[in-house]
């Protein structure tokens, strides 16, 4: 889900409510959030896809200062849109954020000179829990808006997504 908020912008700058619990709750999101995250890259770094297993963070990602590529894939076995993926550019000038729910593997690209990304997580994170897709599997097939991205040694070695795999998360009916 994408989530567009209200900008005051004025002659010294402008105002925007980052996070409105009414607000939320009408979109059908979470309320309870627990923990943030900050995260700086350069121009062509992609990190991801990155999930938890054991306990799942539901996500808003927004971007504070630059552009990125940013990606959610449902990677959760039974699903009726398992293997799907949707990918908006999020910046500093539009103030957009994701809804990435848990379950679904997260990762982004950054596209301006350096690209400032918060994280609004549902769980804490959990270090034995994280788990991670291959950034150009082919069966998710994400069209990444970069031909060679800087990726580290740990995503680059994440498996890519297979029906056999036996660490994804599982669809839950309504969830």
């Amino acid at each position: 889900m994408l989530v567009t908020p209200r900008l005051w912008p004025d002659a010294r700058g402008f105002f925007l409510e980052s996070f409105n619990e009414k607000d939320f709750f009408l979109a059908g999101l979470p309320m309870r959030f627990v923990q943030d995250n900050h995260s700086r890259s350069k121009e062509g770094v992609l990190r991801g896809l990155h999930y938890q297993l054991g306990t799942p963070q539901g996500k808003i990602v927004s971007v504070i200062h630059g552009k990125v590529f940013d990606v959610a894939a449902d990677i959760r076995r039974g699903s009726p849109t398992f293997g799907k993926w949707v990918g908006v550019v999020l910046d500093d000038v539009r103030r957009q954020s994701l809804w990435i729910p848990p379950g679904f593997a997260h990762g982004f690209c950054a596209l301006s000179n350096d690209a400032d990304v918060l994280y609004k997580c549902t769980d804490y994170y959990d270090p034995p829990s994280e788990r991670g897709i291959r950034w150009d599997d082919p069966l998710l097939g994400v069209r990444w808006p970069i031909d060679r991205p800087m990726v580290s040694e740990k995503d680059a070695g994440y498996a890519p997504l297979s029906l056999e795999r036996n660490d994804l998360p599982v669809y839950e009916h309504g969830g």
